[in-house]
C-alpha cells in the first residue's frame, strides 16, 4: 500500500455513507464496544454526537474516503498523563498495513496535541490477533494479561494491555 494514499482527518458529516459501509460490518465491530451502525441516520448521529465532539477521533482515509478511525481519549484529573487508544478499519482493508501506517502517522500528532500525555494504552482481547500484531509492529509493549477486565457485548472479557510511552520510538 502506498502510504501517500492514507490520511487522517476529523470526521465530517459527508463521511456518513462511507462510515456506514465499514461500521455496519459485524466483523469490524466484533471487538468494539459499540454495535454495528445500520442506517445513514445512525451514521450521521454517530458523527455528530460521538466523532466530532470526541477529544481526538480521526477518520482513517484512503484516497480521501473514510475507511476507519483512530481514537485517543485522555483520562481526567491525576490520570491525565495517560490515554486510551482505539481503532478500527473496514474488513476489506485488513492485512494491507493501513492501520499500521495510520497509527505511525497518528502517534506523534497525539503526543504533540496533548503535551501532558506520557502514556498511550490499548486493551486488546486475546482472540484479536490482528490488533496485537499491529500494536507490536509499531512499538507498543505488551505489559500484561488482565483477567475479566473489560465489558464488551454483554460479557466481561479478558484483555491484554499494551503501552507506548511519549519517549518511545515508533517502529
Amino acid at each position: 500500500m502506498d502510504s501517500s494514499r492514507i490520511s487522517l482527518r476529523a470526521f465530517q458529516l459527508s463521511d456518513a455513507d462511507d462510515l456506514l459501509k465499514w461500521a455496519s460490518d459485524d466483523k469490524v465491530t466484533h471487538f468494539l464496544r459499540w454495535n454495528p451502525i445500520t442506517s445513514k441516520q445512525q451514521a450521521l448521529k454517530y458523527i455528530q454526537e460521538v466523532a466530532i465532539p470526541h477529544p481526538w477521533r480521526h477518520s482513517i482515509c484512503l484516497d480521501g474516503r473514510s475507511i476507519g478511525y483512530i481514537s485517543v481519549k485522555p483520562e481526567a484529573g491525576n490520570d491525565r498523563h495517560r490515554a486510551h487508544l482505539g481503532y478500527a478499519i473496514g474488513s476489506c482493508y485488513w492485512g494491507q498495513g493501513i492501520v499500521t501506517m495510520a497509527l505511525k502517522m497518528a502517534i506523534p500528532v497525539v503526543f504533540r496535541d496533548f503535551p501532558f500525555l506520557v502514556r498511550l494504552e490499548a486493551l486488546v482481547e486475546p482472540e484479536n490477533f490482528g490488533s496485537q500484531r499491529v500494536l507490536e509492529k509499531i512499538g507498543f509493549v505488551k505489559e500484561g494479561f488482565l483477567r475479566k477486565y473489560g465489558f464488551n457485548k454483554g460479557g466481561i472479557r479478558d484483555m491484554f494491555i499494551y503501552s507506548f510511552l511519549s519517549g518511545d520510538k515508533v517502529l
